[in-house]
């Protein structure tokens, strides 16, 4: 009986182990990393996971434990600050087993013939069934919905305008709400809608966005988006070939009318006579109208009277030059788009710098991302210091004086080279000296050590010695390791290009 109990013991036992591994397959690293990233991406923005999850992997699974190779330290201390907890449960859905993540930078997974990590983009499917039909002879095409919900888009507008990727701020609340709603109802209360303030704030970004969000929403609604500029241009067309019944036909049949810059109206009274009459058509039948211009209706100058007071007669809405928290959101949410890692204290200099603009505030980021492509290296407060005052001489820069000497002639020191290498790291220079063996230890102290051998020239047994008294041979090995390091990691030639550029080299 005992027998036959011991056997029936092992049947259930023998289930219970197949029903499992039926339910919880074993799988390899990149099945399991392939698995935790598509539960993720829908939670996420396309922009986002491209950004900060290309090049990544995972690179071990023992004892419960999954650790997540990541190309950087900056992406080690963002994504496991930002989405540990997302990665865990995930990784928790597809396995009951893994009781942590952890994160550890792998250089290799950005090497091109890796395999470990998954294609990121393959996660994304392009979409091929969109539709496309002109409307009523007008200079815009709509691109209708397909099977796979492919968007709504006009040609006239820039469909990387959108308002859930605008910046939101104490200063633009009140605009993006506006905008926001005669999204939802145009027509409405807020028509017309006259959004003004200075150049590079974001006007076009807002009034291009609420085109494309209407498209969204009324997919069978016609928007028509044009500047004033452009508006007199084919004035003058229709005027000059006798066309102006066709002209009058594509503006005032239109269920919204975009303009931008109106102030471009001034001192133009063939264009600003038929704006007129456009406008009071289209308003008389409830079609939503908005406008942008660079300053209030009223001091709209040399501008017809009855315009500025149809101007004024809806919502007017100022935007203003976004505070230093919004401008760092702003500066974040582009290294996104562009899909590039910036140190934030970087971000941080540019936003306490750039007192202008949004659009000032972009350039400056887009140079400083150009330039450390071309010279292989990474942005520095140093090199976005110098891109600031190239592009306004006058400027005085907050947080760095780029008028004092080249950080080359104080850069003459073993020590001088620790603390810039533990500034660019994040570090105390003790840090450096220490015997802590962790890889974000490890690797700026081998940096340092092979920096004051080659551009100091100082013998290894004295760096040796500016280390805590570590043998010679420790120095030599990792200069040497370094050398070896510099041939295949891409990362590591631009930290150290960075670093030499800080030092003035």
């Amino acid at each position: 009986m005992g027998k036959i109990n011991s056997i029936g013991g092992a049947r259930i036992f023998l289930e219970k182990c197949i029903s499992y591994y039926l339910i919880f397959p074993i799988m390899t690293n990149r099945e399991l990393w392939t698995s935790v990233l598509n539960r993720i991406k829908p939670t996420l923005q396309k922009a986002h996971f491209i950004t900060w999850f290309q090049n990544t992997a995972v690179v071990k699974n023992e004892a419960g434990v999954v650790t997540v190779g990541v190309p950087t330290m900056f992406a080690k201390g963002w994504i496991s600050s930002k989405y540990n907890i997302k990665l865990l449960q995930a990784m928790q859905e597809i396995d009951v087993s893994v009781e942590s993540v952890e994160y550890d930078v792998c250089a290799r997974l950005s090497e091109v013939e890796n395999i470990e990590a998954p294609e990121i983009k393959s996660f994304f499917n392009e979409e091929d069934d969109k539709k496309v039909r002109k409307v009523r002879n007008m200079n815009e095409v709509v691109v209708k919905k397909g099977n796979f919900g492919g968007h709504i888009s006009s040609q006239m507008l820039n469909n990387r305008y959108d308002l859930s990727n605008f910046v939101v701020g104490r200063e633009n609340m009140l605009p993006h709400a506006v905008c926001t709603a005669v999204s939802d109802n145009p027509g409405g209360m807020y028509n017309p809608l006259y959004i003004y303030g200075s150049v590079g704030l974001g006007k076009t970004h807002l009034v291009q966005a609420i085109g494309n969000q209407i498209l969204k929403n009324f997919p069978d609604m016609v928007v028509k988006y044009i500047t004033a500029e452009k508006f007199v241009t084919e004035v003058v067309e229709a005027i000059g070939k006798r066309h102006m019944a066709k002209f009058k036909d594509q503006y005032r049949n239109v269920d919204v009318f975009l303009i931008d810059d109106v102030q471009f109206f001034a001192r133009k009274d063939s264009s600003q006579q038929e704006f007129f009459h456009t406008f009071n058509e289209l308003y008389d039948r409830n079609k939503q109208i908005v406008l942008t211009s660079d300053r209030p209706p009223s001091e709209l100058d040399d501008l017809d009277e009855r315009l500025k007071s149809r101007f004024g007669m809806g919502m007017v809405v100022e935007l203003l030059f976004p505070d230093f928290e919004t401008r760092l959101a702003i500066l974040n949410e582009k290294c996104k788009d562009f899909e590039v890692l910036i140190d934030p204290e970087v971000l941080s200099f540019i936003a306490n710098n750039v007192h202008c603009s949004v659009r000032e505030l972009e350039g400056v980021l887009r140079q400083a991302v150009a330039e450390s492509q071309l010279k292989n290296s990474v942005p520095t407060i140093r090199s976005v210091a110098e891109i600031i005052k190239r592009l306004n001489k006058a400027q005085e820069i907050i947080g760095y004086d780029v008028n004092e000497k080249s950080a080359k002639s104080y850069a003459k020191t073993s020590e001088d080279v620790m603390q810039i290498v533990a500034k660019y790291y994040n570090m105390n220079s003790g840090d450096l000296m220490g015997q802590d063996r962790h890889k974000e230890f490890m690797i700026p102290r081998q940096i340092c050590m092979y920096l004051i051998k080659h551009e100091l020239g100082e013998s290894y047994e004295k760096i040796g010695d500016g280390f805590g008294g570590r043998n010679h041979t420790t120095v030599m090995h990792a200069c040497k390791k370094t050398e070896i390091m510099l041939k295949k990691d891409v990362h590591l030639v631009r930290d150290i290009n960075a670093i030499k550029r800080e030092m003035g080299m």
